[in-house]
C-alpha cells in the first residue's frame, strides 16, 4: 500500500470509523463524498500539506460557497486525522457570522402549503404526508425510519444518535393521519413510510420526489429539500415559544449556536427591520 495515497481501503476504514461514532447515514454520506472528491482531484498524486492547501484554493477559485468549502475541509481533516496525516490538515476559511439567511433558499409557509397541495393534487399522498410529518415534528430525513406504527400509537418516537436518546413528540392530529395512512396500506407494524416493495424510503428518493413537484407548485428547486422543512419547523416553533434553548433540545442540537443558524431571518426581513429604524429622513 502506498503510504501517501488515498485508497479504497482507507475510505472504507473511514466509513467504519464514522459508523462506530454513530454518525447519521446522511453525515457519513457527506463525509465520504467530500473525501472522494478530494481523491479525484488528486488524480493519483500523494497526499501532502501542499496538496490539501491546493484543494482548498481550488474550491475557492471554483466559486464554492464558503460554508460548503468549510464543510468539505472539515470532512477531509477528519479523514486525514484518522489516516495519521494530521500534518496535512488545513485550516477552514474564516467566516463572518451571518446576519440573515439567503432568500433564494428560505422556504416560506405559503410555499410549503403549495407543495403539500400540489402533492395531494397529483395523488402523491405518501409524499404529502411525509413532508407534513417532517415539518410538523422537526425530524431529520434520516430519522423518518424511526416513525413506526408502534411509535405513532404511543405518540412519541425514541431516536438514538451519537450516544444520545432524543424523544420526538408526534402531534395528535398528525398521529391520526399517520395511523390512517398505515391502515390504508395494511401496515400493522414497523416503518410507516415504505416503498412499493416494502422497503424504507432512502433520503435520495425523498429528495427526488420533493424536487419532482417544484415546477407544478411554483416553488424554486433551491428551496425544496427535506432539511428545509426542518428549518421551517424551527422558525415556526421559535415564533410560538421564543425559547432557543428549548428549541435546541427539540431539534437534538448539542450547541445552541447551531440552533441560532436555523433562526436567521431572510434578507427581505432584515431589510424591513432596517427600514423600521427610521434613520433616513
Amino acid at each position: 500500500m502506498n503510504e501517501n495515497q488515498i485508497t479504497a481501503g482507507r475510505v472504507r476504514d473511514f466509513a467504519a470509523h464514522l459508523r462506530a461514532e454513530e454518525r447519521s447515514a446522511g453525515t457519513i454520506e457527506n463525509y465520504l463524498r467530500h473525501v472522494r472528491a478530494f481523491s479525484r482531484w488528486l488524480d493519483g498524486r500523494d497526499v501532502t500539506k501542499a496538496a490539501a492547501a491546493g484543494w482548498k484554493a481550488y474550491l475557492v477559485s471554483a466559486g464554492y460557497a464558503p460554508a460548503t468549502i468549510n464543510a468539505m475541509l472539515g470532512s477531509l481533516n477528519r479523514f486525514l486525522a484518522l489516516a495519521g496525516w494530521r500534518d496535512c490538515q488545513v485550516k477552514a476559511l474564516r467566516l463572518q457570522r451571518r446576519l440573515f439567511r439567503d432568500d433564494s433558499r428560505e422556504l416560506t409557509r405559503a410555499e410549503y402549503d403549495r407543495l403539500l397541495n400540489t402533492a395531494r393534487a397529483q395523488g402523491r399522498e405518501r409524499l404529502a404526508l411525509l413532508m407534513e410529518t417532517i415539518c410538523a415534528t422537526g425530524i431529520r430525513v434520516s430519522e423518518v425510519r424511526c416513525l413506526t406504527v408502534e411509535a405513532v400509537q404511543k405518540g412519541r418516537a425514541e431516536i438514538a444518535l451519537k450516544g444520545k436518546i432524543r424523544t420526538i413528540l408526534i402531534p395528535g392530529k398528525l398521529r391520526k393521519k399517520l395511523l390512517k395512512f398505515a391502515r390504508k396500506n395494511k401496515t400493522v407494524s414497523g416503518e410507516i413510510f415504505l416503498t412499493r416493495n416494502g422497503k424504507g424510503l432512502s433520503r435520495k428518493q425523498i429528495w427526488a420526489e420533493m424536487k419532482a413537484i417544484c415546477k407544478a407548485a411554483g416553488v424554486s428547486p433551491s428551496k425544496v429539500f427535506p432539511h428545509n422543512l426542518r428549518h421551517l419547523f424551527a422558525r415556526t416553533f421559535y415564533q410560538v415559544c421564543r425559547d432557543v434553548a428549548k428549541l435546541a433540545d427539540v431539534l437534538g442540537h448539542s450547541s445552541i449556536e447551531t440552533t441560532r443558524i436555523y433562526l436567521l431571518t431572510s434578507g427581505a426581513e432584515h431589510q424591513r427591520q432596517l427600514d423600521r429604524l427610521g434613520l433616513v429622513s
